[in-house]
């Protein structure tokens, strides 16, 4: 049952963070099918292209990626949704509570239980591709610093499409165009390390885009709930 309107009103940042941790621990299922895709994807790519080491080399930081990407717009139709099913948005506009402060507190922890634990996973392409530590290494600080940015765009169109029917397909019609650059910049970045160039000005602008996002995005996404609700 979703808290009383008095007790949205004056709950804290702690109280607000331990809710939805335990909300996101309940849904246990939900979160681990997004981070199973991620590992077929991984797991079956070198099965379908070959053994061969240089090939698979050169498409692990690709193939790494998109299957973060796929994993991560898989995974954002549940972000909003429930809490307007349930009244717990609802409840949050009525008693005026912070409601870009749930909304960045909900997207942390959708981000550490998805995008922080796929960035751990991608070390995997060092046995399936064949990478080095290194630009494993890179490819793992190239997820952790873009993938904020790719998630807060997630998060615009799931808050888009809330209010439509279907619109859980509607979700990765509009976030992939916009993810695509982030997508582009983040591979480029990874195969400058592997080339022996500084790749880190890319990094840089990667990690400015997801800082941004973050203080930004919240109170955007707040205002498409708020709408969403009333309509």
């Amino acid at each position: 049952m979703p808290p009383s309107a008095a007790a949205m009103r004056g709950i804290s940042f702690g109280q607000l963070w331990r809710r939805e941790w335990q909300v996101k621990q309940q849904g246990a299922v939900q979160w681990l099918y997004p981070l199973v895709l991620f590992l077929m994807i991984i797991t079956l790519f070198p099965l379908a292209v070959g053994s061969e080491p240089q090939l698979l080399q050169r498409l692990a930081v690709s193939a790494v990626w998109i299957a973060a990407l796929l994993s991560l717009v898989m995974g954002v139709d549940g972000l909003f949704k429930p809490a307007l099913d349930n009244g717990t948005l609802a409840q949050l506009v009525v008693a005026k509570a912070s409601l870009p402060l749930w909304v960045l507190i909900r997207l942390i922890i959708h981000w550490l239980f998805s995008s922080g634990i796929v960035a751990v996973l991608s070390l995997l392409a060092v046995p399936l591709f064949q990478l080095s530590w290194f630009d494993a290494g890179i490819l793992m600080v190239s997820i952790m610093a873009g993938s904020p940015m790719l998630l807060m765009l997630s998060a615009i169109a799931s808050s888009l499409t809330l209010s439509l029917k279907n619109g859980a397909v509607l979700v990765p019609l509009i976030a992939l165009p916009m993810q695509l650059p982030v997508l582009i910049f983040a591979t480029g970045a990874v195969d400058l390390f592997a080339t022996g160039l500084n790749g880190l000005p890319i990094l840089a602008l990667l990690l400015a885009g997801s800082i941004m996002s973050v203080l930004i995005m919240p109170w955007v996404i707040a205002q498409t709930l708020k709408m969403a609700w009333l309509n």
